[in-house]
């Protein structure tokens, strides 16, 4: 796991043709705005979270993001667990976040 600030993160994913981003925050945060093309798999619901991540290409590499950077840093160290090879942690989560935002 790599935790990177802002600059690298969006760098890594920007420059990376075979990766995905995902948002670990609950539905009623992402609904609040999100990162553009970002998954929404919440980590607070443990069940769905691993289904949902044991589903994903392993060979991918993936940016993931919270509000803060401890969810998703969490989320991250369970990916690795799981076999993941390439996680990416956006350290100061989405309130830092200096990109474009949906909503």
């Amino acid at each position: 796991m790599k935790n990177l600030d802002n600059k690298e993160w969006k760098q890594g994913f920007e420059s990376n043709s075979n990766s995905e981003i995902i948002d670990v925050r609950t539905p009623s945060e992402f609904a609040e705005g999100y990162i553009p093309n970002a998954k929404l798999i919440n980590i607070q619901n443990p069940s769905e979270f691993t289904s949902s991540v044991e589903q994903l290409d392993k060979d991918k590499s993936y940016y993931i993001y919270c509000r803060s950077g401890r969810r998703s840093e969490m989320a991250c160290q369970v990916m690795e667990n799981m076999g993941f090879k390439d996680v990416n942690n956006l350290a100061t989560g989405i309130i830092e976040w200096d990109g474009s935002i949906e909503k």
